[in-house]
C-alpha cells in the first residue's frame, strides 16, 4: 500500500478539531489528526468530565473514531496541538496513555507512525517508537 499523507493538511485539521474541543475544566484545548496510508484523516479532540480521571484525550477519541469507520491499519503519521484556550503554546506531544492507544492501532498494520507535535514557535517529528520505547503490545501476547 503506497503511504501517502499531506503534513500539512494533517496539521490543519489537528488545528481544526482542537476548536471542537470540551475543555471547561482545565481550558487546555487539544486536537489530533491521525493520517493513514490511503489518504484518510480521522480527527479527535480532547472531552473532558467533572470526574477528571475519565476524561478523554484527542489522540484516543481520533484513535476511536478511526476503529469505528474501519481504519485499523496503514495509520502512519499523528499531528497533536494544543494550548490554553484553543490557542496553541508549547509543544504538545501524546501522554502515556494515548502513546499506547496508538501503538495498539499502529501495530495492527505493523506501522510506526510519524508523530507530530506542534507548537506555536515549533514542531518536534518522532517516531511512535521514539516515544515509547520498548512498547507493550498484542505481539506480547501471543505464547
Amino acid at each position: 500500500m503506497t503511504q501517502v499523507f499531506d503534513r500539512e493538511r494533517l496539521i490543519a485539521d489537528a488545528h481544526t478539531a482542537m476548536a471542537q474541543a470540551y475543555a471547561p475544566y482545565s481550558g487546555f484545548h487539544v486536537g489530533a489528526a491521525l493520517g493513514f496510508a490511503d489518504g484518510t484523516v480521522v480527527t479527535g479532540s480532547n472531552f473532558e468530565n467533572a470526574s477528571y480521571g475519565l476524561s478523554l484525550c484527542a489522540e484516543t477519541v481520533a484513535a476511536a473514531q478511526a476503529s469505528q469507520q474501519g481504519h485499523r491499519a496503514g495509520l502512519i503519521a499523528v499531528a497533536v496541538v494544543g494550548g490554553p484556550g484553543g490557542t496553541p503554546g508549547a509543544v504538545v506531544a501524546p501522554c502515556g496513555r494515548c502513546r499506547q492507544i496508538l501503538h495498539e492501532l499502529a501495530a495492527l498494520g505493523g506501522t510506526d507512525p510519524l508523530i507530530i507535535a506542534v507548537g506555536a514557535q515549533e514542531t518536534v517529528e518522532m517516531r511512535l517508537s521514539a516515544l515509547l520505547p520498548l512498547a507493550f503490545g498484542p505481539a506480547n501476547l501471543e505464547q
